[in-house]
């Protein structure tokens, strides 16, 4: 009778080839490096606390750190190596789970005290055949907070023939008295590259094939996780059955969309091709693939994209047309544009997600991308406004203003381009400084006596200058209400500023008209303030404002509505709003600083 019939149970992949040592655990050299110079050294801690996602080797690495610890070699006088023979009784009752000196617990099914004070008893207890006494403790944070506060004395000093070894998810969980009783061992996810070499090794032992291509895309969706693509290598080669695992099986197994779907719908994306876009999204919703998925694997592109075009290279799991794909886009895209086509799709995939109809939702996402592929980006805009506005709106002189049909698009690419090749109108380009109209700057007077001139001459870093000039008896308006401001009165200042009409100011004499409200001894504050200041008499004539008489507060807002005016008639300005009929014009700054025309209504485009 054979000691292994043929009806003996299936093993999936994830349990046959479990690490059985250090040698064997892929993509955690570090680990590997410093758990084997401590054993080689003897230096060995009390307690080690393994943490990693899901699959990637922390109950493994603790029995291979157990049989580490326990090794007596094939004649039975070994001691610890980090290299265990695996044959001796020591290994192979830890690797079957056997040994009674090698206690596994599953934290999430033992929480309480009374399940820590069952260790608390049986540490003080010799082993029975190991060199040491191992509790291997998984999913260590599921604890509860009293069974963490009873292992905190047994942790820190343990019988010097007892080990403890957690593993957790979730290190956040785990209070710090335990964390500073443990050496912490970080056990990083698995590249997808050495995973989809490990898969490929695996693959032959099994006596099967595949394509490179597909043990690619099990790499990635197995998020570096080696379980959890053994386990779906495990169902791949079940559904291939005496046939080559094909990266198209691996796809429909998976529900991914196809990637040569993908490359396409981001071709038309970034071409702006309304209509060939919804055909693909309408051509993978047909082959099964969710439109949550299809968006998030827009992501996954875009982000490829500008990783591609930060290093140089693209993503080694790529296919090779995916990988010149990517390349060529990063190319020739630029970070701003790349920037917000991201935000356009990650918005896209939370509308999907929660919306009732997710195709629906999808198309709509897609569109909007393309509506912001098609506009020009703030740099272009810029260029554009500093050439003058030619070529902003071709079609503006053929269409009213404000016309229902909207705006002329201000460029078509004839045919639609190849994968790889961006287009212009979404590439970011740098352009000089806006311009400002030549009516608004032909208006001295504007910046004579404007609120910013006010601040910048009272408060701003030119106020020096000012204080200078202010030594002597102010000679305008101007002068006046900086002199104010200089010597620390602020009221008097904005009150000169607001609420009077500065008529005549000579030496020694100053005219004013009101038209705000003031106390009652306004005049007598001026002149004492003066007359202290200048070192001679003053008098202050204070009358009711006449006709023709404006503060200076006013006489600002009215050259602000004129530079505003002006700026509106621009052929620049008339161009890009007509451009774009929601945009509303909300500040004109001059090049000293001045602003005209502020609104609040809605932001420029």
């Amino acid at each position: 009778m054979s000691l292994f019939p043929e009806d003996a149970p299936y093993r999936v992949l994830a349990r046959k080839y479990r690490p059985a040592g250090f040698d064997a655990l892929i993509g955690q050299d570090a680990v590997v490096t410093t758990l084997g110079n401590a054993i080689a050294r003897n230096r060995l801690a009390q307690a080690w606390l393994l943490t990693g996602v899901r699959g990637v080797g922390k109950t493994s690495t603790a029995r291979i750190i157990a049989k580490a610890l326990n090794c007596i070699g094939p004649d039975g006088n070994g001691g610890p190596t980090i290299n265990p023979c695996g044959v001796c009784a020591n290994c192979v009752a830890i690797s079957a789970g056997q040994h009674m000196d090698v206690i596994e617990m599953d934290a999430a099914s033992n929480t309480g005290v009374d399940n820590i004070r069952e260790i608390i008893e049986a540490v003080r207890y010799a082993s029975v055949s190991a060199r040491y006494k191992v509790y291997i403790v998984d999913e260590v944070h599921m604890l509860s907070k009293g069974a963490f506060n009873a292992l905190l004395k047994t942790l820190e000093e343990p019988p010097p023939h007892v080990k403890f070894i957690f593993a957790t998810t979730e290190v956040q969980k785990v209070p710090a008295t335990i964390l500073s009783r443990c050496q912490r061992f970080d056990l990083k996810r698995v590249p997808a590259d050495l995973l989809a070499s490990h898969f490929a090794k695996v693959t032959a032992a099994e006596g099967a094939e595949a394509e490179d291509e597909a043990l690619r895309l099990i790499a990635r969706a197995a998020e570096g996780s080696v379980r959890d693509g053994l386990s779906i290598l495990d169902q791949a080669i079940a559904q291939a059955g005496d046939g080559r695992v094909t990266a198209a099986a691996v796809r429909d197994m998976l529900g991914l969309a196809d990637r040569g779907r993908m490359t396409g719908l981001l071709g038309a994306i970034l071409e702006g091709d309304a209509g060939a876009a919804l055909a693909a999204l309408e051509s993978a919703h047909s082959a099964g693939a969710e439109p949550q998925a299809l968006i998030a694997g827009l992501l996954d592109m875009v982000h490829g994209i500008t990783r591609a075009k930060m290093s140089g290279m693209a993503d080694p799991a790529l296919s090779d047309s995916d990988r010149a794909a990517l390349i060529g886009w990063a190319q020739r895209l630029s970070f701003p544009a790349l920037h917000r086509l991201w935000q356009l799709l990650l918005k896209g995939h939370a509308d999907v997600r929660d919306a009732p109809v997710p195709q629906q939702a999808a198309e709509m996402a897609v569109l909007r991308a393309i509506h912001a592929a098609d506009l020009p980006d703030p740099g272009e805009l810029l260029k554009l406004l500093g050439e003058g506005g030619a070529g902003l709106n071709p079609a503006a002189a053929d269409s009213p203003a404000g016309s229902s049909a909207g705006p002329a698009r201000a460029a078509k690419t004839p045919d639609p381009a190849p994968a790889g090749k961006a287009p212009a109108n979404i590439a970011a380009t740098q352009a000089p400084a806006t311009q400002i109209p030549a009516q608004a700057e032909e208006q001295p007077a504007a910046r004579d006596a404007g609120p910013d001139v006010f601040v910048r001459d009272v408060f701003g870093p030119d106020a020096a200058a000012s204080r200078q000039e202010a030594a002597g008896a102010p000679m305008d308006a101007a002068s006046l209400v900086s002199l104010f401001a200089d010597q620390r009165e602020p009221f008097l200042a904005k009150q000169l500023h607001d609420d009077v009409a500065i008529v005549a100011i000579r030496p020694g004499a100053l005219r004013l008209g009101r038209i705000g409200t003031l106390p009652a001894d306004f005049a007598a504050q001026l002149r004492g303030c003066l007359s202290a200041w200048t070192g001679q008499p003053w008098e202050v004539e204070l009358h009711p404002a006449q006709a023709g008489e404006e503060s200076l507060l006013q006489i600002e807002r009215r050259q602000r509505e004129g530079i505003r005016a002006a700026a509106l008639e621009d052929p620049m300005v008339k161009a890009l709003l007509a451009a774009f009929p929601d945009a509303e014009l909300e500040e004109v700054r001059l090049p000293d600083g001045l602003t005209a025309g502020k609104t609040k209504r809605s932001a420029i485009a």
